[in-house]
């Protein structure tokens, strides 16, 4: 009797080993993936490819994902909007792209006119912590990296200088998901003469570190003048409580300020499997994000013409 307990003992210290390890490898080896991803389109006429240059903000080589227009290479007279896409937590520059489908989602819209030809870069915003499951990004300049000066301000000064861009900041946009919709506002607010269009999907405003990056308090900063170039647009998963509660406040803080916003509320939110749950929410309403990007896109272009 006693050794069949211990036998039964002992099989579930296996079975727990087992799960233990398969824990952390799908955590901290794999990278918690999505077990449904969304699936990259085949022959969408665009590729996706990782670019370097030296930082000098933080002071190492560091890298960004790259798509260009289909047309790029073909009309060397034309000049592009751009828009910077930013990556959640224990992502980097290729996330949108191996997670999201980035490159999918553009060639729908572009053949429904949706979004004008846009340069698209997707930075990586991991500060030098590096990537961890333990924390999100620090998309601003602090004791772990100038992560606000290397994507609000260098990276901008390199993709003008390597690509055909316009450079008014009505054709520059930034949007994210999760803790990278934070970055997008909490950087791009601060950098208003590179960039006016925002977008956020599931994240939030109100960062730990204080109100000194916290766009829902930050905001209020900007001068009267300079807030009616903003244009945002906000969404968030109705799964996400903290989330959803944290954008709808921010929503509520524009419309009192003036400034141009669009809010939705979507089912789904974050996790690892589902047709609304992470990269599969985000995947699905990039697509609203750029379709909001692109009218603005037009907007500038038309009245610029």
């Amino acid at each position: 009797m006693k050794l069949r307990w211990s036998n039964i003992l002992l099989a579930g210290m296996a079975i727990v080993a087992t799960l233990l390890a398969t824990g952390y490898w799908y955590v901290f080896i794999a990278g918690a993936p999505q077990l449904d991803p969304p699936q990259v389109e085949k022959n969408t006429g665009l590729s996706f490819e990782l670019k370097t240059f030296n930082s000098k903000a933080m002071g190492e080589v560091r890298q960004y994902g790259l798509i260009l227009p289909p047309d790029y290479a073909k009309n060397l007279k034309k000049r592009y909007p751009v828009i910077f896409l930013l990556h959640g937590g224990h992502g980097d520059a290729r996330a949108y792209q191996d997670k999201a489908a980035v490159t999918s989602v553009l060639h729908d819209l572009y053949k429904s006119d949706k979004l004008p030809y846009s340069i698209v870069i997707t930075p990586d915003g991991n500060d030098k912590r590096g990537t961890s499951p333990f924390w999100d990004s620090d998309y601003y300049d602090g004791p772990n990296g100038k992560v606000g000066t290397l994507i609000g301000s260098e990276l901008v000064k390199i993709v003008k200088s390597r690509y055909r861009t316009l450079n008014e900041p009505q054709f520059w946009a930034m949007g994210g998901q999760s803790s990278g919709g934070w970055g997008a506002f909490n950087i791009g607010l601060r950098h208003l003469n590179n960039f006016n269009i925002f977008f956020s999907s599931s994240g939030y405003f109100t960062d730990i570190s204080g109100t000194a990056n916290s766009p829902q308090d930050f905001i209020e900063k900007i001068p009267v003048a300079e807030r009616k170039r903003i244009r945002a647009y906000l969404d968030a998963g109705e799964q996400d409580k903290e989330f959803l509660t944290s954008t709808q406040q921010f929503h509520q803080t524009l419309d009192k300020l003036g400034i141009a916003n669009e809010f939705h509320a979507f089912p789904g939110g974050h996790g690892i499997v589902g047709a609304d749950v992470g990269w599969n929410y985000w995947h699905k309403h990039l697509a609203d994000q750029l379709t909001y990007v692109g009218k603005q896109f037009k907007q500038a272009s038309a009245q610029k013409n």
